[in-house]
């Protein structure tokens, strides 16, 4: 079946390639529709690796996916053929400790698309468990679906800041995962949030969301606008989703005592937090890492109107494309925010 590969860092072919396709009595088998370019994708193709995740093999790329059920398993009773569909691409070990406790996400045996040596899903056809494949309303759209996975990291970020109604949030990074943050905070129930990037174009797109304060770190000092719109306490609550050493190490700085912070980036290097700078506002301090139980509720907030996933979406390629699509996302355009491409009128896989 045709796919899209990575066949070693900066190198991507479309070509035929071996895939599972045998579908067990709890599965479901998908024609892909759209798939989004996520920044680890990108990340893989422009450095061969993640930390220790290294390419070692040529692999299929893409985790952030819609489609169409066009077979069910014989023990299947949620899903029928037809059914519009997201996948949620963490596949864990039903039985291991973690996903018995529902923190399936940090799994140590979970199989995660498009992380070697894990196939992805930029290909015609997945095979894949009904349990974490989900319905899509009718009023929810393939492209809005395939945000469905990067909307659920603002989700786990929301949930891991237990939010309470009215707090002040403050997002460092105005990427794909920042913005989804914060609408995901002010979803669960904060005010107004702050959100900071160095690229106007980024904050520009943010700005148009009622309750996103832009604010661009050139030119603007963010801890006084944080002053300014929380009449100098802080805010309630700090998300950190650039990675960036400076975001990390204000951080502490822009909450107030009693806050949070929620470390959603990852940085490239290894960074050291002062215990200080949390010590002396008894800061609590969370991390994210992807999202687990929150893929349904993820999209009943599209579907509900409350968060509105389109004006994110930057451009559409066509699966010949793919290639060029990469190749832009790689070039990191500051107008851009998200990616994505369009499987479903390609006959021949």
């Amino acid at each position: 079946m045709r796919a899209l590969v990575l066949e070693k860092k900066d190198v991507l072919s479309i070509r035929d390639i071996d895939l599972p396709q045998e579908v067990g009595p709890h599965d479901v088998k998908i024609r892909l529709h759209t798939v989004g370019i996520c920044g680890s994708d990108v990340h893989y193709y422009t450095h061969g690796g993640i930390g220790s995740r290294k390419v070692e093999a040529p692999m299929v790329l893409g985790h952030e996916a819609s489609g169409t059920v066009v077979e069910a398993g014989s023990a299947v009773k949620s899903l029928k053929v037809g059914d519009r569909v997201c996948m949620e691409p963490g596949i864990p070990d039903m039985n291991s400790k973690a996903t018995l406790l529902g923190m399936y996400n940090v799994d140590p045996s979970v199989t995660f698309w498009a992380t070697p040596p894990i196939h992805g899903c930029l290909t015609g056809y997945v095979v894949h468990p009904a349990a974490f494949t989900f319905k899509l309303p009718d009023n929810v759209s393939y492209a809005e679906g395939a945000m469905v996975e990067p909307f659920a990291v603002g989700m786990q970020a929301a949930a891991r800041a237990k939010i309470k109604p009215g707090d002040v949030g403050v997002v460092l990074g105005a990427g794909p995962i920042g913005i989804m943050v914060a609408l995901a905070a002010l979803a669960g129930g904060c005010s107004k949030v702050i959100i900071t990037d160095l690229h106007q174009p980024k904050l520009d797109i943010a700005g148009r969301y009622q309750g996103i304060i832009p604010v661009n770190v050139r030119s603007q000092d963010v801890k006084d606008v944080v002053n300014r719109e929380t009449d100098n306490w802080g805010a309630n609550v700090v998300f950190e989703a650039s990675g960036a050493p400076k975001a990390i190490e204000s951080a502490p700085t822009l909450a107030c005592p009693g806050g949070a912070i929620v470390f959603v980036g990852i940085p490239v290097d290894a960074y050291h937090l002062s215990i200080h700078a949390l010590m002396g506002k008894e800061l609590r301090v969370e991390t994210v890492f992807r999202y687990a139980n929150v893929y349904d509720r993820a999209i009943s907030l599209i579907a509900s109107g409350k968060v509105d996933l389109k004006p994110l979406i930057s451009g559409t390629f066509n699966f010949e494309q793919s290639i060029q699509a990469f190749e832009r996302a790689a070039s990191g355009r500051p107008e851009d925010v998200k990616l994505q491409i369009e499987l479903a009128s390609t006959q021949d896989w």
